[in-house]
């Protein structure tokens, strides 16, 4: 018998969420035995009804939301028996990509079939846990601006925020510590990926993997503007750790530091560096259409 939960944010996707509740709820009753809907106005109140449900002990806690919502959802089932599934209905929607859950359909085929995996996750020194990516720098920015902007909807809203961004960028100090050694340089970004993709699918850690026990590191040091300029048609394919600016490494754990720098992680902020972050491999059980990456 599988208990399940519908955990909804309505405001994700401008209302989307909310609009889609009452179908996303009649599809998934087709594939669980029980199903109890949640809903919550805020935030807070949201991962509060997560704790819950996971307290009461459902089988799989479903958010219905974006990568905000689905980071709520993480913090509630991440160390637990729960699973965590995602119907997307954010801007992004990067963790639901990520899992190959990209629309309810998906995800009751995927709990019809019972396919759960493990999956690692990034953890904070404060103990904050994060599916997607970290960053830093000039893509914290950009998601801090995306998440101001209420036109275009969908991945274009980041695009745009890039080219905006672009106009005011500049390098600072950064040290990236990892067990393997410490890297000091003037930089514009830094990304720890735990999957590959932010912002909409641009995956700025391209061969990152989620079931590795391992972090990949982006890290992208001072450049002309005209040379990121030449570089961003590569973000979207993931070549541009081709780029003699772009510096990649992997490691189990790392600290980031540096004057004037504010983590994002699954594209909520967070808090200024310096941060520090591990690897918890396997600390998550999801629905999953594939496996992550």
């Amino acid at each position: 018998m599988t208990r399940a939960a519908l955990l909804v944010c309505p405001a994700s996707g401008r209302g989307r969420a909310a609009r889609l509740a009452g179908t996303v709820a009649a599809r998934l009753r087709t594939a669980v035995d029980s199903l109890d809907l949640h809903v919550a106005p805020t935030a807070r109140g949201t991962a509060d009804l997560a704790r819950r449900a996971v307290a009461d002990g459902v089988d799989v806690l479903i958010v219905l939301g974006g990568d905000g919502a689905a980071h709520l959802g993480v913090q509630a089932c991440a160390g637990t028996s729960t699973a965590l599934a995602v119907v997307p209905a954010g801007t992004g929607n990067d963790l639901a990509s990520a899992l190959g859950t990209t629309s309810v359909d998906a995800v009751v085929a995927a709990l019809r079939d019972d396919t759960t995996r493990p999956l690692d996750l990034g953890r904070l020194d404060d103990g904050t846990w994060f599916a997607t990516v970290l960053c830093a720098g000039f893509d914290s920015a950009v998601n801090e601006r995306a998440n101001g902007m209420r036109w275009p909807a969908g991945p274009r809203r980041y695009d745009l925020a890039i080219l905006a961004e672009l106009a005011t960028l500049r390098p600072q100090p950064l040290v990236v510590a990892t067990e393997h050694g410490r890297l000091e340089l003037d930089a514009l970004l830094v990304a720890v990926g735990n999957t590959t993709s932010y912002g909409g699918g641009i995956p700025v850690c391209p061969d990152a993997d989620a079931s590795d026990g391992l972090l990949d590191l982006t890290v992208v040091a001072a450049a002309p503007r005209r040379a990121l300029l030449r570089m961003l048609p590569s973000l979207r394919t993931g070549r541009h750790v081709d780029h003699p600016a772009v510096r990649t490494l992997r490691a189990r754990s790392v600290t980031l530091s540096g004057p004037g720098w504010v983590g994002y992680a699954d594209g909520e902020r967070q808090r200024p560096l310096p941060l520090g972050v591990t690897c918890g491999s396997g600390a998550l059980t999801v629905v999953s259409g594939v496996v992550a990456g």
